[in-house]
């Protein structure tokens, strides 16, 4: 991500910390193709889908979008959180990865404030239809996989999908003015 691009995502999420709500879906679906590249340089096997650590990492981003600071770059936030995504996703399938600080990374990830983010998940989830909220806590609360999600809900892996995706920008709806 070059310069430019890290400061119209500043601008971007800085208008949509003010309450913006079209420069924040902008922002996020700029925040979507940067992870989503992210994630399928980095997942060259089975087992995992990218898209599944792209929708985590906008629901951690969502979630902890109070946490970046105003006066740093946008870009390395972001990569940081996918890259806490992308291990997560790692080790819930046993493997083990090393993923390098190296290329997209210019600064550490902000400090968990877990009862916090606990709270909101359980908030922003609370909100959602029994279908969206069944099939956002299983993928992004328990860490289940589209397709284990698909089983133990007896729903297509494309249901599951438009499921989370609906879930996920009904909580960006909802809990997207601060």
């Amino acid at each position: 991500m070059d310069g430019k691009e890290d400061a119209e995502l500043a601008r971007l999420l800085n208008a949509a910390l003010a309450g913006d709500e079209s420069a924040y879906a902008e922002f996020l679906r700029r925040a979507a193709g940067l992870m989503r590249r992210f994630a399928q340089r980095r997942i060259s096997f089975g087992g995992l889908d990218p898209e599944d650590i792209v929708q985590e990492t906008l629901l951690a981003i969502h979630l902890k979008r109070h946490t970046w600071r105003r006066d740093a770059p946008v870009g390395p936030w972001l990569y940081a959180i996918a890259r806490f995504k992308l291990i997560d996703a790692f080790r819930r399938v046993n493997r083990s990865l090393e993923v390098p600080m190296t290329g997209d990374f210019d600064a550490p990830a902000p400090e968990p404030d877990e009862s916090a983010s606990s709270r909101d998940i359980e908030r922003a989830v609370a909100t959602l239809p029994p279908r969206e909220q069944a099939v956002v806590s299983a993928i992004s609360v328990d860490g289940r996989s589209i397709t284990e999600t698909a089983g133990a809900l007896d729903m297509s892996e494309g249901a599951v999908r438009v499921a989370l995706h609906r879930g996920l920008a009904r909580i960006a709806r909802t809990f997207g003015r601060m």
